[in-house]
């Protein structure tokens, strides 16, 4: 590996901010490129994880077996990198790829690194400059992740813009301005490369703002093409807003990373919230395609499909969620499915080739709904105080974050079996109509949480039926996302700090260590590097490297 000496170039984007990127003052050595193909063979490859879910299913299931739940209480920490840029109390939320012996991770702030896999050393670092007057991105710096093709890495900005880096010096190979961050508009989620193109969501559906899902040339940045989650007047799905004037406007940020079938050659990408998120007066209608599963052609953009799990949010329940694929026998029929554990309480089964829902069970103990008819989830009641109402007579639904949210589940293929961090929780909501200002939020009232209940529980799920095979209860209600292993591992982090693995075949806690700081979001990966098999997991500001011990 190269020398850590860095040197700074320093650059402006078109409104002026200036860029710094860090790179190695010595030449490395030229990495192989990534092809379609590599991208195609997925965690086929366990000296590669190329991608933010690892393959293109979203299962974040890996074939490895040498750490097994025999042995995996010998677990120890290899090496700890250590990053800057970071907030105390959210760190990591990324997940690193891992390229020929090199990690690239990205943090808060728009810092991004390479990393020896080998030591936790830092081979170069990216940091960026950004505006002082941020919209949606200065109150949530989170960035999710890394995508490669070619000899390229791609991140989006919280100033809203896809920047290619060559990932082997950190020179920067393109920059594009994605939308305009002064309305609302950042990027946190990993981009997705699909054959030649980079696909890139928005955040900052809390403001005044309008979902898409963009395509990017992945050699030049020239944008291919944009599908918009809020139709435009007079275009299918308008009629479902009963103020034409609120579609410019009306939400459904696309900030998880989706999923892609190369067969069906479709994209699953969730949606988020209508806008504003708790008034919902002058919104009335399902609001669609807010809070769906939207399938679009990854050559062209175009709708193909959509379910829409909430109709009429009032409650920032987006569905921004890694929809997870599997083929499936359901009622004695072969299926090709997307599974998605959604924010409303609710574990969905769809035909992922018409989006036909197949399964609609609760897999928490929400008091919003517990059933789903043929318009959506039929509402029990929706925690709304209403008018001269009181919280004692009205019964409290769960958070804003809902039953989980953007932490990412897993899917165990031999075993049939979806696992996810649910969260137990309650709160009051009580709208107001906001004032609509551009780049300023308009969520249209409030939320105030109930110290009980407030856990979560790490839950094995029966896609088949929805049931729920086993679960474990954590004390706090957490944002850890879930890997398993072919092996019969699980592996999730907790609130508390502690790094945790599970057999999955019935939930039994078999190690967990404890890293420092609460697993916000991070979730873990893993590879297989001279012949040996390390689980990674990003907490706080550290990136824990384990392995079992050489022989």
């Amino acid at each position: 590996m190269f020398a850590a000496g860095v040197s700074a170039l320093v650059a402006q984007d078109n409104t002026g901010a200036p860029l710094v990127s860090e790179v190695p003052t010595l030449a490395p050595p030229k990495l192989p490129e990534v092809t379609a193909k590599d991208l195609l063979n997925g965690l086929n490859q366990p000296s590669r994880w190329l991608m933010y879910s690892g393959d293109y299913t979203g299962r974040r299931h890996s074939p490895l077996k040498q750490i097994t739940p025999e042995n995996v209480g010998r677990l120890a920490a290899q090496w700890t990198f250590q990053a800057e840029g970071m907030i105390i109390g959210r760190g990591f939320e990324s997940t690193p790829l891992m390229l020929d012996g090199v990690l690239y991770i990205t943090g808060n702030n728009n810092y991004g690194w390479a990393v020896d896999a080998r030591s936790g050393r830092q081979i170069w670092r990216y940091r960026r400059v950004l505006p002082p007057a941020l919209t949606y991105g200065g109150s949530n710096p989170s960035n999710r992740g890394f995508a490669a093709s070619g000899d390229l890495v791609y991140m989006g900005t919280l100033d809203a813009h896809l920047i290619a880096f060559n990932r082997n010096t950190g020179d920067i190979a393109w920059d594009v301005v994605v939308d305009d961050y002064r309305q609302g508009h950042a990027i946190l989620g990993a981009p997705l490369v699909v054959k030649d193109k980079v696909i890139t969501g928005n955040s900052g559906g809390d403001l005044p703002t309008r979902g898409f899902i963009d395509a990017y040339d992945a050699k030049t940045g020239k944008r291919v093409w944009r599908f918009y989650t809020i139709p435009a007047k007079g275009e299918p799905g308008s009629e479902t807003w009963s103020h034409e004037d609120v579609l410019p406007r009306g939400g459904g940020a696309t900030w998880v990373t989706g999923t892609y079938d190369p067969e069906l050659n479709l994209l699953y990408w969730g949606t988020g919230n209508p806008n504003p998120d708790y008034y919902g007066d002058e919104r009335q209608g399902n609001n669609l395609y807010t809070a769906s599963l939207v399938a679009i052609d990854a050559d062209t953009g175009t709708l193909k499909w959509h379910y829409q799990f909430t109709p009429h949010d009032i409650h920032d329940w987006d569905s921004n969620h890694v929809p997870v694929l599997a083929d499936l026998t359901i009622g004695g029929r072969a299926r090709k499915v997307v599974m998605v554990a959604n924010r409303n309480g609710f574990f969905y089964t769809l035909d992922r080739v018409t989006g036909e829902r197949l399964v609609a069970k609760p897999f928490t103990g929400t008091q919003w709904a517990r059933e789903v008819g043929p318009d959506g989830p039929i509402v029990l009641n929706d925690g709304i105080i209403p008018p001269g109402g009181s919280e004692a007579t009205t019964p409290c639904v769960p958070d804003l974050r809902g039953a989980t949210v953007f932490n990412p589940p897993s899917f165990d293929p031999a075993l049939q079996t979806f696992f996810v961090m649910a969260r137990e929780t309650c709160a009051y909501y009580t709208p107001r109509r906001p004032e609509i200002v551009p780049g300023r939020p308009s969520t249209g009232g409030g939320m105030r949480k109930l110290p009980e209940p407030d856990f979560s529980a790490l839950r094995a799920i029966d896609p088949k039926t929805g049931a729920i095979r086993w679960e474990y209860k954590f004390p706090t209600a957490n944002l850890a996302g879930v890997m398993s292993t072919a092996s019969g591992l699980v592996f999730t982090g907790d609130n508390e700090g502690n790094f945790n693995a599970f057999d999955a075949r019935n939930g039994k806690r078999l190690w967990y260590y404890r890293t420092g700081s609460p697993i916000w979001g991070g979730t873990a990966m893993t590879y297989v590097l001279d012949g040996r098999q390390y689980v990674l997991i990003p907490s706080g500001n550290t990136l824990v490297a384990f392995g079992l011990p050489e022989r």
